[in-house]
């Protein structure tokens, strides 16, 4: 007995994945391999400049007028990346490590991000000079009056002067020493808290470098017993990079 076609057939079966399915997967994983791969480069990169954080190995030379001064200074050198660029400006900040003076560098860059090696870096600002007397100058007139009591030893042969405790300085140290032939020399520390360490900018000296530049320089209370040859050697560095 035969039956019609139609009652024996079957319904017909539509395929699993429909053209404009197909095209619609395939466009998506085209686009989620491009959003990988871009994120992978942005990753990457910024990773990288992480790493950097702000920091650049760079020997570009930039002259950089001050006041009456005309400083050439290596990139690597120049703390700041808005300083890196040959004009006339009001101050550069620069970081150099120690006891090398050396700007930022490949080989050297765990001394920069490194935070418990505090002595490893001096930082120094260098600025037009708005006063007559340099931290040295200042040492009579201004600070011997709020010196308080008797004064003690400090590291490296330094005098050690506590203040009063209603003076601006509270919270502070002044270590001073006699020189010969030259000004005393004079740095002012804070006072660490029972459970604080030493930061790379604990002491502060400023000195009057060149024809009307003061540089104010910061370093680490590690470092106060070798006040003299940090003295001498940010001033050296100063002045050899003033162009006559």
């Amino acid at each position: 007995m035969s039956t019609s076609s139609k009652g024996n057939s079957e319904p017909e079966l539509s395929p699993l994945l429909s053209g404009r399915l197909v095209y619609k997967i395939a466009a998506l994983v085209t686009l989620l391999a491009a959003t990988t791969a871009a994120l992978s480069l942005t990753g990457r990169w910024f990773g990288e400049n992480l790493a950097l954080a702000g920091h650049t190995s760079n020997l570009t030379p930039y002259d950089i007028f001050i006041g009456q001064d005309h400083l050439r200074l290596p990139a690597n050198v120049i703390r700041f990346e808005n300083q890196r660029a040959t004009s006339i400006a009001e101050r550069v900040d620069l970081y150099l490590t120690w006891p090398a003076l050396e700007g930022y560098s490949d080989d050297n860059r765990h001394l920069f991000n490194d935070i418990n090696r505090p002595e490893a870096l001096i930082f120094l600002q260098i600025s037009q000079s708005t006063m007559s007397r340099d931290m040295s100058g200042r040492l009579e007139p201004i600070y011997t009056q709020v010196f308080d009591g008797t004064a003690s030893s400090g590291p490296g042969g330094l005098t050690r002067h506590d203040v009063k405790a209603a003076s601006s300085y509270a919270g502070e140290t002044f270590f001073t020493a006699q020189r010969e032939k030259e000004p005393p020399y004079v740095v002012r520390c804070l006072e660490p808290g029972a459970n604080e360490t030493s930061t790379s900018a604990d002491c502060q000296r400023d000195i009057h470098v060149g024809k009307d530049l003061v540089v104010l320089y910061r370093f680490s209370r590690n470092l106060l017993p070798q006040w003299r040859e940090i003295d001498n050697a940010v001033g050296g560095f100063v002045k050899s990079h003033i162009v006559p």
